[in-house]
């Protein structure tokens, strides 16, 4: 499953983000993998697309984070996946 994950951090925490950051690469734990990760460093914001098979991978992962900054994790449906559910709307 995909899920879409967005952060924001406090101008408060930045110098501690960026202290974990640089000891562990922001790196996702076993059960998670990272697809893609993109900052907006002017606002302390950013967005990225992982997989896990297992929402509580993506549980562990928020928890290692959220003490510094407000996290936001949700699944996410590609199209295809979209369109099964969409199709099954219409036949109701």
């Amino acid at each position: 499953m995909l899920f879409i994950g967005h952060w924001r951090i406090s101008s408060g925490n930045r110098n501690a983000v960026i202290e974990r950051f640089a000891k562990t690469g922001g790196q996702p734990p076993v059960g998670v993998k990272l697809l893609g990760r993109w900052h907006d460093v002017a606002n302390g914001t950013g967005i990225s697309i992982s997989e896990a098979d297992d929402a509580s991978a993506m549980a562990r992962w928020v928890l290692e984070w959220s003490d510094l900054m407000d996290m936001e994790v949700h699944p996410a449906l590609n199209d295809e996946q979209l369109g099964v559910v969409l199709g099954g709307l219409q036949r109701k």
